[in-house]
């Protein structure tokens, strides 16, 4: 009796048809091709903000500079300008100590958002952070950089927005852009 109800079972059995294997197969290769647009949308926004954090950032700094005749971060008068502000030592220079108060004075100046006692850099959108410094990477001046920018990214970065070349321009790299990761530099 199970042996008959077995065989019974088997010959109803059907396969999928190449009609429906072909539709699956489109769904899949639409699911796959969405996916794979959405990630290289995804790159191309981080890209833009980046691009776009660094033109603010210049923006608020040549703008500082031209309220108080001194760098955010090097101002020695800050002090006299917002209440709590640390003072910088006027040299020029960004360096040592004064690496932190530059966002702290440009958010005291209402140039940029966030609370100015925070100390905290700004994150960049590949999880890194935001800093200046007098002479990343030989530029000869103070320069932005951004710290935990994929290789791949700092090379469609400089090849978009400057030279292509990792030790040149004003979009300098930490290392060749075939590494993992990079920091990058960009000259204010």
């Amino acid at each position: 009796m199970f042996n008959k109800l077995r065989r019974k079972m088997r010959s109803n059995e059907r396969g999928f048809t190449l009609i429906e294997i072909a539709i699956v197969m489109v769904i899949v290769g639409l699911l796959i091709g969405g996916i794979l647009k959405g990630q290289a949308m995804v790159k191309n926004a981080k890209i833009k903000r980046y691009h776009q954090d660094l033109d603010g950032i210049r923006a608020a700094w040549y703008a500082y500079f031209d309220r108080y005749g001194y760098y955010p971060g090097d101002d020695p008068r800050a002090s006299t300008h917002f209440t709590g502000a640390p003072n910088g030592n006027g040299n020029g220079r960004i360096d040592g100590s004064e690496r932190p108060y530059v966002f702290r004075h440009l958010r005291y100046a209402k140039l940029l958002s966030g609370n100015p006692t925070v100390t905290a850099y700004p994150p960049n959108p590949y999880g890194g952070q935001y800093r200046v410094t007098y002479n990343p990477y030989n530029v000869g001046a103070n320069g932005i950089v951004a710290y935990n920018i994929p290789g791949d990214v700092a090379r469609v970065i400089d090849e978009k927005y400057d030279d292509g070349n990792f030790n040149q321009g004003d979009i300098r790299a930490s290392a060749n852009y075939n590494n993992a990761r990079v920091n990058q530099a960009c000259q204010i």
